[in-house]
Order: C-alpha cells, then sequence, then structure tokens
C-alpha cells in the first residue's frame, strides 16, 4: 500500500470506518485496472462501508431479539398447510403491519406451524432493520414478576414495549393466575396503537378466559387491545411434527403391501 493509501485507511479507521479501510487496498487496484473515476472508486468504498454497517445492525438486532431459531416462510410448506394462505403471509412480510402498529395472532392446535409463521415474519422485521423482540407468555410473566419483586418493573416492562415488534410465543401452553394475567395486560395496554405484537396460541379466543383462570374480565381487555388493529390467521391443519412419521407410515405400509 503507498503512502497515499496509508493515510485515507488511518483517517477512516478514526472516522470509525474499519471496512472502508479494509477494503481500499484491493478496490484502489480494481478501480486502476477497470479505470474508475474518484467518483466511482468513492462511491464503491462508501457502499461496502454501508453493507458492513448494514450487517452489524442486524447482527445486533438478532442477538437482542432471541429469536428461538431461524425460519423463512420459503421453509413453510403451504401445500402442507392449505388453510395458511401464501399472499396473505407473503403480504404481512412487507412488514406494512409494523409501521401501521397492528397485529398478527396464529391460532391452532400444537405443531401447525404457528411458531414457524411467527418467527419468519420477525426475521423479517430484522432484516428490514426494525427493533424485535421474541418470548414466551410464560417467560415473559415471569421475567416482569422477577422485576417487580425487586422493584424493577419499570424497566423490564420497557425492555417489551420499546421493540416495534414483540412476538409472544405460546398463550394458552401453561395457564396464568390473576397476577400473571395483569402483567400481561400491562404490556398489551403499553403496546396499543404505539408497536406491533405477534401472539401464537392454540386457544380459541372464546376459551382465552380459560387461560386467564377464568377471569373474563382481563380476557375481554387484553382481545379488546389486541383484536382492534388486527390480524386473525387460524390454522387448521394437521401437525408438521406428525408429518414425516405419518409418511414414513405409509412408506411402510405400501412396502408391506407390495411384498
Amino acid at each position: 500500500m503507498n503512502l497515499g493509501l496509508e493515510r485515507i485507511a488511518t483517517h477512516a479507521t478514526r472516522l470509525r470506518l474499519p471496512h472502508l479501510a479494509e477494503n481500499l487496498p484491493v478496490l484502489a487496484e480494481e478501480a486502476a485496472k477497470n479505470e474508475w473515476s474518484y467518483t466511482e472508486l468513492v462511491e464503491r468504498l462508501l457502499a461496502e462501508e454501508v453493507s458492513a454497517l448494514d450487517r452489524r445492525t442486524i447482527e445486533m438486532l438478532e442477538k437482542v431479539a432471541t429469536l428461538p431459531f431461524g425460519r423463512s416462510l420459503e421453509e413453510f410448506d403451504f401445500g402442507f398447510q392449505p388453510s395458511v394462505k401464501e399472499r396473505q403471509l407473503r403480504e404481512l412480510a412487507s412488514c406494512a403491519f409494523i409501521e401501521r402498529r397492528e397485529n398478527v395472532i396464529f391460532l391452532g392446535p400444537p405443531g401447525v406451524g404457528k411458531t414457524h409463521l411467527a418467527v419468519a415474519l420477525a426475521s423479517e422485521a430484522l432484516r428490514r432493520r426494525q427493533k424485535v423482540k421474541f418470548t414466551t407468555a410464560a417467560a415473559l410473566v415471569t421475567s416482569l414478576a422477577d422485576a417487580e419483586r425487586m422493584g424493577t418493573l419499570s424497566r423490564r416492562l420497557a425492555l417489551f414495549t420499546g421493540p416495534s415488534l414483540l412476538v409472544v410465543d405460546e398463550i394458552g401452553f401453561l395457564p396464568l393466575d390473576a397476577h400473571q394475567a395483569n402483567l400481561l395486560f400491562q404490556v398489551v395496554s403499553r403496546r396499543y396503537e404505539h408497536g406491533s405484537m405477534i401472539l401464537t396460541s392454540n386457544k380459541s379466543y372464546g376459551e382465552w378466559a380459560e387461560v386467564f383462570s377464568g377471569d373474563t374480565v382481563i380476557a375481554a381487555a387484553i382481545l379488546d387491545r389486541l383484536l382492534h388493529h388486527s390480524t386473525t390467521i387460524t390454522i387448521k391443519g394437521e401437525s408438521y411434527r406428525l408429518k414425516d412419521k405419518r409418511r414414513a407410515g405409509l412408506m411402510r405400509k405400501e412396502e408391506t403391501n407390495t411384498n
């Protein structure tokens, strides 16, 4: 690297542009070979730096989001779950519902792909540099109850009310007592018309009072705020977890019939 390039790299490092400094020799050589103008070289250097910054930002957002695993809509078998309309999910994947501060709720029995779709939409939001937080309903209320005992409830609530998108998985998997239901209500109420939520539940809306220990008042209050601006997707298909086992069973049956 000549003295001029070394000076530029030093300036880039001081300006906290490490990717630019790292790529400068390679791009300078390519610029000379292809007779780029100074403008083209600067544009390429800055574009590389912006791309690196985007990658670092997404990596940081992914760490904070705590998604349980990676999933995408491309991995979802819409043919196996015909009750899920691919066009509707593609529209949701644009994340316009987040800009409108609307909610998305997936209902259906265990194993039909509710969490898969919730995580896939959350991943799309991260790709668009939206702040996301994933939690289960049980983990959410446990975290808030612990913070309340320590006198830090307001700070902990901010963790769940601050992100553009909050994903709450498995509502109804375990029953919530009155106090836990109230903590969940505080999150829903604070996010109402201020931030989007994606929720999954194995219970129909008519069964949500059972989830909250029979408290119809708190169930109605939570649903009122969730459903005001929302999209509900009810999945009625078979369990993905049993799909491969069922197929394997059919294969064995066919093999038996041919013998």
